[in-house]
């Protein structure tokens, strides 16, 4: 079972594909990405604090969040295009880069016994807007919300 996501940088499209395994179920890893109580708890890098200040997680609904570190405050919003029981396509935005939007598929396969792999890919606009994402610093924000939403699962909270 994989414990580092996988990140990877498609070479002919502006696309960031992140492959990582869990000990949840398809729905566990659902719930987990559209209740706010627990999205919090678990997204972004170690010492970050996350709160809600939209939260619709339907087709066609809205969501904002902060995130804060060492005294400052990173918002990012989007919109639900699609959430169904095995998927999530939305698209994502940092309020710090608003020209930057990519547009988000998550997929939630079933490996059977409890275990599921997330597949996500993120289509940016650029290649120069993916690279940028790609040295932000997202690799470790990644593995850590990830190690996060691990530990939740194991302690029973999804």
């Amino acid at each position: 079972m994989t414990t580092e996501a996988t990140i990877e940088a498609a070479t002919d499209l502006p696309v960031i594909r992140i492959t990582r395994d869990f000990h949840a179920t398809p729905a566990q890893l659902l719930r987990a990405h559209t209740d706010p109580e627990l999205f919090v708890r678990w997204v972004g890098p170690e010492g970050m604090v996350n709160r809600i200040v939209e939260w619709d997680a339907r087709d066609g609904g809205c969501w904002r969040y902060i995130a804060s570190q060492d005294g400052q405050d990173y918002a990012f919003r989007g919109c639900f295009h699609t959430v169904g029981p095995d998927r999530i396509v939305q698209t994502f935005t940092f309020e710090g880069m608003p020209d930057d939007v990519s547009l988000e598929t998550l997929r939630f396969e079933d490996l059977g016994d409890g275990r599921t792999r997330l597949h996500a890919q993120s289509l940016v606009d650029s290649f120069e807007g993916r690279d940028a994402w790609l040295a932000s610093g997202m690799e470790t924000g990644v593995n850590d919300g990830y190690a996060k939403l691990d530990k939740l699962a194991a302690d029973g909270a999804l």
